[in-house]
């Protein structure tokens, strides 16, 4: 069977913020108007983060938009929701994120067959200057990209 996947929103910000160690698919345990929001595209990643708390990871942060058709059966839009992970990925992450500097940031948040999914990265957050090389080097890559294409026409 081939994985169907609809990415919902991803997390520019992430890649310019933080250096992206390694990523991890997790589930989401999310109410059900909360499902319908995310199909239809009503959520923000942007300033949310991931935490390690009682042998769980929380994700804190994420705002889904109500639905507009729910009434009373809304939830609240900035609600802890808790990632479905296994034992072994867990006590993996809490080894990775008591280092100094690093932290969880979801990446992206899809469906897969129906099923909602986030993608957390272990992050470690960049400083100015990391930032500034990252800029140069996208210039740099984008000026050799023109010029290479003004030599082909």
């Amino acid at each position: 069977m081939a994985n169907d996947i609809k990415i919902i929103t991803v997390n520019r910000r992430a890649r310019h913020d933080y250096h992206i160690e390694e990523t991890i698919e997790a589930g989401i345990a999310l109410k059900g108007t909360e499902v319908k929001s995310l199909r239809q595209g009503k959520v923000n990643i942007r300033d949310s983060f991931a935490r390690v708390e009682n042998g769980e990871v929380f994700l804190h942060g994420m705002h889904i938009s109500p639905y507009e058709q729910g009434n009373r059966f809304n939830h609240d839009p900035l609600r802890i929701r808790k990632l479905l992970l296994h034992k072994r990925e867990i006590r993996r992450l809490i080894g990775k994120t008591q280092q100094d500097g690093y932290t969880l940031i979801p990446t992206r948040l899809y469906f897969v067959n129906g099923i909602c999914k986030v993608e957390l990265a272990v992050a470690k957050g960049k400083k100015l200057y990391d930032k500034r090389e990252s800029a140069a080097k996208r210039d740099a890559t984008r000026r050799a990209r023109q010029a290479i294409g003004r030599d082909l026409y």
